[in-house]
């Protein structure tokens, strides 16, 4: 966890930034403190410096990436809004924004934004979020909404029959991680990662660890 120094601006809005590139992290920082209202208070590259800056720092935004060092992003959003509810979170992140933008806004963030877009569109997707609206990109807008209104069909999509945490050992498994891999890069043990798989054969009705890596490959590739 990094603290960043006072920079006279008092009265700013404090923002947390959890991104484990540095490169990424400096230059959002350089663009939220051009901002006479805003400032960076802290920064982390995990879920353990992140819930300690969260504590230490007492932001009033954190901005998450997906992906974090041995840890999860969408984890970290849950854990932080189970502990501080009030806490306005923005994700800003490489994950495919149709696959991840409705289950980090269930998981208690108010917004997403690609890293593509951060550099253009980071500055209005933080004030609308503070404003308390959400910042969503309109395309995804118009999905989530569909989405969430549309009647249930039979089946659905790998996504749609997937929890959270079984979608991350399916995208992990498409990678080629073996279980203890997987293990590893979520912080989680080896037999709750054989029982996410086992549930995920059921739910996609596959017959063995073959099938399943099999289609986890193609789902991969077809993204």
């Amino acid at each position: 966890m990094t603290l960043s120094q006072p920079t006279g601006k008092t009265q700013a809005t404090r923002i947390l930034l959890v991104d484990d590139h540095p490169i990424i992290r400096e230059r959002l920082t350089e663009i939220i403190n051009h901002e006479q209202d805003l400032m960076v208070c802290a920064e982390a590259e995990d879920r353990a410096a992140a819930l300690q800056a969260v504590s230490t720092a007492r932001p009033n935004l954190a901005i998450i990436d997906l992906a974090l060092k041995n840890s999860n992003g969408l984890e970290l959003i849950k854990d932080i809004h189970a502990r501080w509810p009030r806490l306005l979170m923005l994700v800003v992140s490489m994950q495919d924004e149709s696959l991840y933008a409705e289950r980090v806004m269930r998981a208690g963030a108010r917004g997403y934004i690609t890293k593509q877009e951060a550099t253009r569109n980071i500055l209005v997707a933080i004030r609308r979020v503070l404003s308390g609206e959400i910042y969503l990109s309109d395309k995804t807008a118009s999905t989530v909404i569909a989405h969430i209104t549309a009647k249930p069909r039979a089946g659905g999509s790998v996504a749609d029959r997937l929890t959270d945490r079984e979608l991350q050992v399916f995208e992990l498994t498409g990678t080629g991680l073996s279980t203890k891999g997987i293990a590893e890069r979520l912080c989680i043990d080896v037999k709750t990662v054989e029982t996410y798989r086992i549930r995920i054969k059921e739910k996609l009705d596959l017959k063995d660890s073959s099938e399943l890596l099999q289609m986890a490959i193609r789902w991969s590739q077809d993204r």
